[in-house]
């Protein structure tokens, strides 16, 4: 059965099969903020209230918008054991290859993430303060999504193993509880010189984690199973959990993974934020702290956009974009 109707059947996975839980997207979008540079941190800061609750917008519709699931993944492992490096990189060669119903099938995410970043470097370009504001949220989140291991396999909740759970196990247990351990340090976002590239490499390397996190966890299981699980009150409600004791022995086992991941997600997606002011011309960010454009302006803004495009469309035929 195709992975997305199997989330739907199951109900609860929507809680733990969702890029690294509400808890972990917020707190990386809302950490990103802060390795922007003086000319950005302003504004974001101003609206981060926002950008933290809004990180998890696109989980809240991937079970009711369709075409909005496979933007979360790629199963790599559909396409063979070295696919990672041939794959093509570009989505106008993608679909050239594959068709574009056969990769939404197995996952679109490092496509997804180059698509976002040009829609927001257009809304720079536009000074479209709630643009910018809703575009910037929602990359972080499948920015972040690319560094989930489990995200980059068909058997991405264990339940090709008799693991299943692990999933959530991994981006929500861990983090949650161990968060105000981790070093988020990351330092000042930088420019990327191809964002298309770099999201791939990041993919590539996620990618090379998933057997740890899968063999690690089966074989803590066989020496521990019975200790696996406890019960916690969480509101009005008593709720079966990995147990903290488990947890720990795993992340202890992990050795920094999670943290690694968690690091690399918050730098990625300050960057791409950065990337796309710096190549939408650096505008002004401070004007637009109290200020929103008029219906009219944003009209006019939008056909110099749309003369612009059609201006560069030779030299942007690699872009994925989205006529929205």
């Amino acid at each position: 059965m195709h992975r997305f109707s199997k989330m739907i059947l199951a109900g609860a996975v929507f809680l733990v099969c969702s890029g690294w839980g509400f808890f972990a997207h917020q707190k990386i979008n809302r950490l990103a903020v802060f390795i922007l540079p003086s000319e950005m941190i302003g504004f974001y800061k101003k609206n981060i209230q926002y950008l933290t609750e809004a990180a998890v917008n696109p989980d809240r519709r991937r079970y009711a918008v369709p075409g909005e699931a496979p933007r979360h993944y790629i199963d790599l492992d559909d396409y063979g054991d070295s696919a990672v490096y041939k794959l093509p990189r570009y989505w106008n060669d993608a679909v050239a290859k594959y068709g574009e119903d056969s990769l939404k099938a197995h996952g679109i995410l490092p496509w997804q993430v180059y698509r976002m970043y040009f829609q927001l470097k257009e809304a720079f370009l536009l000074k479209d303060t709630d643009r910018i504001l809703k575009v910037s949220a929602e990359l972080g989140h499948y920015v972040s999504d690319a560094y989930v291991p489990l995200h980059t396999t068909r058997n991405y909740d264990g339940q090709k193993t008799g693991q299943s759970g692990i999933h959530g196990f991994w981006e929500s247990r861990l983090p949650e509880l161990y968060f105000g351990q981790y070093d988020f340090f990351v330092g000042k976002a930088q420019y990327i010189k191809n964002v298309q590239l770099a999201i791939w490499e990041a993919i590539i390397i996620t990618s090379q984690k998933k057997d740890s996190v899968l063999l690690i966890e089966k074989q803590l299981f066989e020496k521990e199973g019975s200790k696996k699980f406890s019960f916690e009150t969480k509101g009005r409600l008593t709720v079966k959990v990995v147990s903290e004791e488990y947890a720990r022995h795993y992340h202890q086992l992990l050795h920094g993974m999670v943290e690694r991941q968690f690091r690399a997600s918050i730098k990625m997606t300050g960057s791409i934020w950065y990337t796309a002011w710096v190549d939408a011309g650096q505008p002004d960010l401070k004007s637009l702290i109290n200020y929103k454009p008029t219906e009219e302006e944003l009209k006019k803004r939008k056909e110099e956009l749309l003369l612009w495009r059609e201006k560069t469309q030779k030299a942007r035929d690699h872009e994925y974009e989205q006529n929205e």
